[in-house]
């Protein structure tokens, strides 16, 4: 099926349905997914390994630069920006000068729009490097998913690239506790001839357990809302999304349903 790919390192202003006005830096290639995930439901299609071994990133310098220029430009046209967010073609937490590249950001919306947020939107993979930890608490928005109960599911869904296990994402991101905001995606269907289902009542029940021990602030629920690599997927309801939503609100954390 039809999926897109960012083709700038700074696009929009574009409008976010979680985020606003929201400013979007891609930290990978223009041209192709770099991720340690490789999940069936990705708008930006699927991994390309090949040509990620390949790839030199862009230098936190080369990055400053465009963002500055892009700052500046947008405040002398009196644009609006609710959030300066990161996102892109990928993981952007594999970027090799990704904390250097955040304290760089964070100066940056500081001079020209201190009203501003700062987002990250990611798999989680990379948490076992301190200094990503660290860097991630000093942002506004810190988005981090998590789509399953069980690390089976786990392991067909988001597919990932490396050697990685969903309790070791679980432990990760209780580094975190309330300066968090859990995302997770929920569909159902099929993928190489086996069931996909991340709202069955033994997912949902396990994923809850795994949200008491992360505490997040904040948990998003989402259906797919554009074209998937995978056929056969199949977008969840805004009523179901609500009804595990409530799940959530009753062991103490606050959710908000985008549908």
């Amino acid at each position: 099926m039809s999926t897109f790919l960012f083709d700038k390192t700074i696009f929009g202003p574009v409008h976010s349905r979680r985020l606003g006005s929201s400013l979007g830096i891609n930290l990978l290639s223009n041209s192709f997914k770099q991720c340690t995930f490789n999940c069936i439901y990705c708008e930006c299609g699927w991994t390309d390994n090949e040509n990620s071994k390949k790839n030199s990133f862009l230098s936190c310098v080369e990055i400053t630069q465009k963002l500055e220029e892009k700052l500046i430009e947008l405040l002398e046209n009196n644009v609006l920006i609710d959030n300066i967010t990161f996102a892109g073609n990928g993981e952007p937490t594999i970027h090799p000068q990704f904390s250097e590249i955040i304290d760089e950001t964070i100066r940056l919306r500081n001079k020209y729009y201190p009203e501003s947020k700062i987002s990250v939107l990611s798999n989680a993979t990379m948490l076992f490097n301190s200094s990503i930890i660290e860097v991630l608490k000093k942002i506004d928005n810190n988005i981090q998913k998590l789509d399953c109960g069980s690390d089976e599911l786990f392991q067909r869904l988001n597919k990932p690239n490396i050697k990685i296990s969903l309790l070791e994402i679980v432990n990760q991101l209780t580094h975190f506790k309330n300066n968090l905001t859990i995302q997770t995606l929920f569909l159902r269907g099929e993928y190489e001839g086996e069931k996909i289902d991340n709202t069955s009542d033994e997912e949902v029940e396990l994923w809850l357990h795994h949200l008491k021990i992360i505490k997040p602030k904040l948990v998003m629920l989402y259906p797919i809302a554009r074209s998937t690599p995978a056929a056969g997927l199949m977008k969840i309801n805004s009523e179901e999304l609500n009804k595990i939503a409530i799940k959530v609100e009753k062991i103490g954390i606050a959710t908000q349903v985008y549908s």
